[in-house]
C-alpha cells in the first residue's frame, strides 16, 4: 500500500509531493515518488536522482509531521523522440498500484487548454485508481 506522487521540480510539484506526503503519512504507508527523465543512462539518472532526492527532502523538511516518512522515487524514461509523460506516469502507476495518486496542476490558458495535452488531465482520464490534484498557488 502506497501514494504515489507524480513529481517534476517546480512549486505546484512541491505543494503535490507535501500533500501527497500529508496522505501517506495520515494512511501510514510509504509515498513512492515517481519522476519522468528523459534518460535512464546509469550516470545521468545517478546525477537526477541526487538532485531530485536534495529537493525531495527539502519539501518533506519543510513540515515537521512528515520528517519520519518513509519514501521511494522511482526514475522513469519517457520514450525517446517524443516524451509522453502521462503514459510514463500511467505506466509506473500501474506496476505500483498505490491507493492513492497526487498531481499537481497549475493553470493553463484557454489556447494552451485546446492546443496542448495536459498531464494531468491524462492521468485524471486514465488511471485506474483515485488521483488527488492540487492545484499551484495564484
Amino acid at each position: 500500500m502506497s501514494v504515489a506522487v507524480a513529481h517534476q521540480v517546480s512549486a505546484t510539484a512541491t505543494r503535490a509531493l507535501q500533500e501527497g506526503a500529508r496522505e501517506a503519512a495520515f494512511r501510514q504507508v510509504r509515498l513512492d515518488i515517481i519522476h519522468v527523465v528523459d534518460s535512464l543512462d546509469e550516470d545521468i539518472a545517478e546525477a537526477n536522482r541526487a538532485g531530485i532526492s536534495d529537493a525531495i527532502e527539502k519539501a518533506l523538511a519543510d513540515d515537521s509531521l512528515l520528517s519520519g516518512i518513509t519514501w521511494d522515487l522511482h526514475l522513469v524514461a519517457s520514450k525517446p523522440g517524443v516524451p509522453d509523460v502521462a503514459s510514463a506516469i500511467l505506466g509506473k502507476i500501474k506496476e505500483i498500484a498505490p491507493d492513492l495518486v497526487v498531481i499537481g496542476a497549475r493553470r493553463r490558458s484557454p489556447v494552451g487548454k485546446a492546443f496542448l495535452g495536459s498531464v494531468t488531465q491524462n492521468i485524471l482520464l486514465d488511471a485506474d485508481v483515485p488521483v488527488l490534484v492540487v492545484k499551484s498557488p495564484r
